[in-house]
């Protein structure tokens, strides 16, 4: 997953990455601009999921925008 992947629709991604994680800040889901990993490992860390539910919660999520 790249960078450019999830900038499109960033701001309903994070929305909805706030609602199935609520221990989320907004300052954490800000550091997508050229800092994905760093952002993926502070939603793991808040949450406990792995690196891949993260990945395929944030693509879940596109892929509902995008139909």
């Amino acid at each position: 997953m790249t960078t450019l992947e999830i900038k499109g629709d960033w701001n309903i991604i994070k929305g909805n990455l706030k609602q199935k994680w609520a221990r989320q800040t907004d300052d954490d889901l800000q550091l997508i601009e050229g800092q994905q990993d760093e952002l993926l490992g502070r939603i793991q860390k808040r949450t406990g999921e792995t690196r891949e539910a993260v990945e395929a919660a944030i693509k879940e999520y596109r892929a509902a925008l995008a139909a």
